[in-house]
C-alpha cells in the first residue's frame, strides 16, 4: 500500500448539514486513514515578505493522510469529500 495526502482548501461556517456529511465521509475512509488533522492560523513566507494567511475559501483547512493501492483508488475514496473549495490529493514519497 501506499500513502497519499488530502488538503482540504477552503472554508465557511459549518451547518450541521455540513458536519454531517463530513462525519460520514470520515466514517467512509476510516478503514484507510493513518492520519488526520487541521490548521488553524497560518503565515506565508515569500521574497517579497510575510503575509497572515486568510481564513477563506483559498486557505487549506486540513488533511488526512490515507493508504492506498494507487493513486487513481485514493482519488476513489476523495470523491465522496464535502469539500468546500476543493481537495488534492498527493501521493507521498
Amino acid at each position: 500500500m501506499k500513502k497519499f495526502m488530502f488538503l482540504h482548501f477552503g472554508f465557511e461556517k459549518p451547518t450541521p448539514e455540513i458536519m454531517q456529511a463530513w462525519q460520514k465521509w470520515f466514517g467512509a475512509i476510516a478503514e484507510h486513514q493513518v492520519e488526520q488533522g487541521g490548521f488553524a492560523n497560518g503565515r506565508e513566507i515569500s521574497k517579497s515578505g510575510t503575509r497572515d494567511l486568510p481564513w477563506d475559501r483559498e486557505c487549506i483547512t486540513g488533511y488526512n493522510i490515507i493508504q492506498a493501492e494507487n493513486l487513481d483508488a485514493a482519488m476513489k475514496l476523495a470523491e465522496g469529500n464535502p469539500f468546500i473549495s476543493s481537495i488534492r490529493v498527493y501521493e507521498l514519497r
